[in-house]
């Protein structure tokens, strides 16, 4: 997705003078374009995400609208004090970047994994969090943050869904995206994960069962009226994060459904729980080593659809994996309980 992003920043700043870049001493092949048409709109910080998230804030008090720019954990769990007292506080207009969500950087291990950025950045007090599922919503989440007023996260994936977008469609700052329909049961995801939801759907789909699919590319704020219609209108929900559970989308998710009071046949959360990686291995290897890949949500989908829907073929993925004796993060699937 750093593509779509970097392009569209570059289109913001021919537009407008206020549009600062301030990168983490990365992206150099990625920015040279950028540095050489704005380079008064350009700062390289270093590796010193902290001192950037500051310099960012004091920028953006004097009019600027900074964006922030940095692999996974570093750009927000690296420096959060100052994503919190300086830009949250100020409610200056940072937009702080992470390119890399989930497993993208998986062969790299614990410290470029961004599994907790989601609950950690929407706890913080003003703070918008964008995740886009496809190259188009990156670029549309691009141009959002840059107009919307205060401090907003935005959540790159290194992997990306097929182009979701519909001709015409325009990209709504805080509305889930309806991308397919059913009755049966609703997916809701956020990143590129997406791209194994409709997989699964597909697969789903060719047995009888129907599933809606909503992607949210705006986490905070949620779209609360999309999340209760598929609470009635559908037979339950399973949501679906490159993430662990505590805090992330699924949270997200009930906590808008039990506040509303609107209760779904089941409900079941899909992302990560117990602990950190111990495992290292391409974004595709480690989605489906935590059972985050297509077959897992077929699977997960046929243990709370009536059995009537019939048997789902396995999609085309990589079966009969080798795990370690011991690994302490688990699949939820194999823990949580239908509500």
């Amino acid at each position: 997705m750093k593509d779509p992003f970097i392009q569209r920043l570059t289109q913001l700043a021919k537009a407008d003078p206020r549009i600062f870049l301030i990168v983490g001493d990365l992206g150099f092949g990625m920015i040279e374009p950028f540095v050489a048409q704005f380079p008064k709109q350009f700062l390289n910080a270093g590796v010193a995400e902290q001192n950037m998230t500051g310099i960012a804030t004091g920028l953006a008090l004097e009019g600027h609208i900074v964006y922030t720019y940095s692999i996974g954990n570093f750009s927000t769990l690296r420096c959060l004090e100052q994503i919190r007292n300086d830009a949250s506080y100020h409610d200056a207009n940072v937009k702080v970047v992470c390119l890399g969500g989930g497993f993208s950087y998986g062969a790299l291990g614990i410290s470029h994994h961004a599994t907790e950025d989601i609950s950690v950045m929407r706890s913080q007090p003003g703070v918008k969090v964008l995740s886009p599922g496809d190259n188009w919503e990156a670029a549309e989440a691009t141009e959002a943050a840059a107009r919307t007023p205060g401090t907003v996260y935005l959540r790159l994936d290194k992997s990306t869904a097929p182009d979701t977008h519909a001709p015409g469609e325009i990209f709504h700052f805080g509305r889930a995206r309806k991308i397919e329909e059913g009755k049966d049961l609703t997916f809701i995801s956020t990143g590129g994960i997406l791209g194994e939801v409709l997989k699964a759907s597909k697969a789903l789909r060719e047995i009888g069962i129907t599933c809606r699919v909503l992607n949210l590319h705006t986490i905070k704020p949620i779209d609360t009226s999309a999340l209760v219609k598929a609470a009635k209108e559908t037979g339950g929900i399973i949501t679906v994060e490159e993430h662990m559970v505590d805090g992330g989308l699924g949270s997200a998710v009930a906590e808008v459904l039990m506040d509303e009071g609107a209760h779904p046949k089941f409900f079941r959360r899909i992302g990560l729980r117990g602990g950190f990686s111990s495992v290292v291995g391409s974004q595709s290897y480690l989605r489906t080593y935590y059972g985050l890949d297509a077959n897992a949500l077929v699977a997960a989908a046929k243990s709370l659809v009536p059995a009537d829907k019939g048997e789902a073929e396995s999609v085309d993925l990589p079966q009969n994996r080798t795990r370690p004796a011991v690994g302490p993060l688990h699949a939820e699937r194999q823990h949580e309980e239908p509500a």
